[in-house]
């Protein structure tokens, strides 16, 4: 197994840092392995898909990761703290995304907050796409811009419509791509939660809700302390 090899990028006008981390974990198999013997349920917020726990281990692995990256990135002085992270599986039809699934998102408003998205899908370069919402300009959506942000978004909806049935995957009239990260096998990305973002997951794709075909991934969300 080769080394994990870190890049950090920049991207869209405000030059948010985005790292790619390639051979991500040690041994990626044992984790597709586990996923399968897991029992999937469905998400119970916006996640258009299954999830399932990790395994109570996972971050010991990637610990010497974070620790270079989350202080010399993303400015963590003093550590952090998982809030949460989960298998999970993009299973649902175009035909019965929500809106908001049809949209970019952020996970939080909090410029504190983490995410990091663990490609696990075998041959699988379905990933994660970065946005800038056209009206206002804005790539982060922070506690200062959310209400400027969702007005002039509602305001958006109802002069275009309803965006259609589908993932979005490139620039639309209402966003603007800014970034594309490619989702290889045992790649991660790790980016602030206040980007926009969204899977990007093209017409036509087979949404298996098998851990071993599917679009797998582990989503992961950590905060500052």
């Amino acid at each position: 197994m080769n080394p994990p090899s870190i890049v950090v990028q920049t991207i869209g006008h405000e030059q948010q840092p985005i790292v790619i981390v390639e051979n991500f974990v040690a041994d990626p198999e044992r984790l597709r392995r586990l996923a399968a013997t897991a029992k999937s349920v469905p998400d119970d917020l916006h996640y258009p898909g299954v999830k399932n726990a990790v395994p109570l281990d996972y971050f010991d692995s990637v610990q010497p990761i974070l620790s270079t990256v989350l202080p010399k990135v993303f400015g963590f002085r003093t550590g952090m703290s998982i809030l949460g992270a989960t298998y999970s599986i993009a299973t649902t039809p175009p035909q019965h995304l929500s809106v908001e699934q049809r949209m970019p998102h952020v996970d939080a408003i909090d410029t504190g907050r983490i995410a990091i998205m663990h490609y696990l899908g075998p041959g699988d370069v379905v990933g994660t796409a970065f946005y800038r919402h056209r009206s206002t300009g804005f790539e982060t959506v922070t506690e200062a811009r959310s209400e400027p942000y969702f007005t002039s978004l509602n305001a958006d909806l109802r002069k275009h419509g309803q965006p259609p049935y589908a993932y979005i995957c490139a620039d639309t009239a209402l966003f603007k791509q800014t970034a594309l990260v490619e989702g290889f096998f045992n790649r991660a990305v790790i980016y602030r939660s206040a980007l926009l973002h969204s899977g990007a997951i093209p017409a036509g794709h087979p949404l298996s809700p098998s851990p071993l075909t599917g679009r797998l991934t582990i989503a992961s969300f950590l905060i500052a302390e």
